[in-house]
């Protein structure tokens, strides 16, 4: 069965960042999973192929708009070639018209055109398409596009040895800096790679980049990558820019000096609290606990209190959109005064969603879909990844589940377990950001 190369038009939808986020100077993806997706839509693998080659182009886009200068693809390894030979014509088809469909923005936009990988393996007419987007593309600034086709890690770090000995380099003379100049990404100014990114639910390498991916972050996703959209590529980018990147070298950033114990009993003071005059009481005993969590001035914590008590009071009201202001009001001090990164109005929304979604809950099961966003609110405060965030998302829900069983009467032996909870949260914090 044969399918025709079809690169359907862009989608005219615009993905953005928000304001602040650390965007990666290089991103890789290994595009894994186009026949998986194929098959369990009962589809010809071809299909998901051309699916595949599709979005790629799109994220490409999508990349370059958001000023990460570096996308790299990785289209068809060394490993490839024992595909069937229907198959394999096809892909070359695909990645003919793929350098066609993106020359076209590469030269309005800026974008140089790079492929890695071998070159004595590929069809004639592919080589030639690459030779000419590479040539046309040569003086381009702004972007890169590497396109790995017939690439694989060793084979690089190979090839460029085998250079080495034919240029009649000494032993003495190879260093790190000599040998970068001889791999396929040589002459870029962004060689290394900051984010890789593997779609398919892979959690490996296969050696790409093996050389150029030193200290990069892993980004895995479970999804095919037909379906990794510019939504899913602003995920991964908004993870990476949470994350702290020490190089081997000392972490300079300052941390929280809370004790675990501490915080976690002042939390489940006012949250025993049932009934509370309006601005009072309930603030006077969340003063302490911001004091010993954030390490705020008592001025500061005052006036933080005063805001969280409102959005409390609001939330038990369920009055979420007055809740939500003073959160959001609430997470600006601390964000101003902590010199933190996160966003006060999405983290205030996140919050809010937490609350909501918590209400009544009795059961970790009834609170499943609460993990997910109280991953997403501690990686963006503490800016850690939503892998990292994921033990303090399962321990915050577990006491909110504690809690809503105690209010409801089943017993005090619940408020001992929701502040076991809280302690084991705010230690699993404290060794994250510590």
């Amino acid at each position: 069965m044969m399918v025709d190369v079809i690169i359907l038009p862009m989608s005219k939808k615009k993905v953005v960042l928000p304001t602040g986020t650390k965007v990666p100077d290089h991103i890789a993806v290994i595009p894994d999973g186009n026949r998986r997706w194929a098959r369990a839509r009962g589809v010809h693998t071809l299909q998901g192929h051309k699916k595949g080659f599709e979005n790629a182009v799109k994220l490409a886009e999508v990349a370059r708009d958001w000023g990460i200068h570096t996308f790299t693809l990785w289209c068809f390894s060394t490993e490839n070639w024992d595909r069937t030979k229907e198959e394999i014509a096809y892909l070359m088809r695909l990645y003919e018209k793929m350098v066609d469909e993106y020359l076209e923005q590469a030269l309005k936009n800026g974008v140089r055109i790079i492929h890695l990988g071998r070159k004595d393996r590929l069809t004639q007419k592919l080589l030639e398409k690459i030779a000419v987007a590479e040539e046309k593309t040569n003086n381009n600034k702004k972007h890169i596009l590497n396109i790995a086709l017939d690439y694989g890690g060793h084979d690089d770090i190979i090839r460029a040895t085998q250079k080495m000995i034919k240029d009649g380099v000494s032993a003495e003379d190879v260093d790190k800096s000599l040998f970068e100049k001889y791999l396929d990404t040589h002459s870029q100014p962004y060689p290394y790679v900051d984010l890789m990114i593997r779609t398919s639910g892979e959690q490996r390498t296969s050696g790409f980049l093996l050389w150029q991916s030193e200290y990069n972050e892993f980004y895995w996703e479970n999804g095919h990558f037909p379906d990794f959209g510019p939504e899913r590529l602003k995920a991964a980018v908004l993870d990476y820019s949470r994350r702290r990147r020490r190089f081997g070298g000392n972490d300079a950033e300052e941390h929280f000096t809370f004790k675990p114990e501490v915080a976690a009993n002042l939390e489940l003071a006012w949250w025993r609290l049932e009934k509370v005059p309006e601005g009072t009481k309930l603030s006077q005993f969340i003063v302490e606990q911001l004091k010993e969590q954030y390490g705020l001035s008592k001025t500061l914590a005052k006036e933080a209190a005063k805001l969280m008590a409102e959005a409390v009071l609001e939330g038990k009201k369920s009055k979420w959109a007055g809740a939500k202001r003073n959160l959001k009001k609430f997470y600006k001090i601390i964000r101003d005064d902590l010199k933190l990164a996160f966003e006060p109005s999405l983290v205030a929304s996140l919050e809010v969603k937490l609350w909501r979604e918590m209400k009544g809950k009795e059961s970790v099961a009834a609170a499943s879909l609460s993990e997910e966003t109280a991953k997403e609110l501690y990686a963006e405060v503490y800016r850690i990844s939503l892998f990292q965030a994921a033990k303090l998302a399962h321990l915050r829900v577990l006491a909110n589940v504690e809690r809503n069983l105690a209010e409801k009467g089943f017993g005090d032996h619940h408020w001992d377990k929701a502040e076991d909870y809280l302690e084991k949260f705010y230690s699993a914090l404290k060794e994250r950001v510590a």
